[in-house]
């Protein structure tokens, strides 16, 4: 096992379009913002309903955020919880043209 080799794979930053998930860009999106809103959580020291409380956003909906069951949020969805959390969001946006891969000529 000690010798055998390892292979080294670059990501492309993105783990969902690595594992080619459909939206990954939009899952990626989620995944950062869900962090983000759990991260505000665990600083404040906030419950599930200590957080419905304070933005009256169901604690259903923080429940699923930490257990980065998203399926259910849109991305803008998650930027208003973050808002009522007391951050604000910024977006960037940038286009990169996708490489396309050619057949080998034989």
């Amino acid at each position: 096992m000690k010798n055998d080799p390892i292979e080294l794979v670059r990501g492309s930053g993105n783990i969902f379009r690595d594992f080619g998930h459909a939206d990954a860009d939009v899952a990626q999106l989620k995944a950062i913002l869900a962090a983000e809103i759990i991260k505000i959580l665990d600083e404040q020291d906030l419950s599930v309903r200590k957080a419905h409380a304070q933005t009256g956003f169901a604690a259903a909906d923080f429940s699923r955020i930490r257990n980065a069951d998203l399926g259910r949020f849109t991305v803008d969805r998650l930027m208003t919880i973050l808002n009522s959390l007391g951050s604000r969001v910024e977006v960037s946006v940038q286009v990169k043209h996708r490489e396309t891969v050619s057949a080998p000529h034989i």
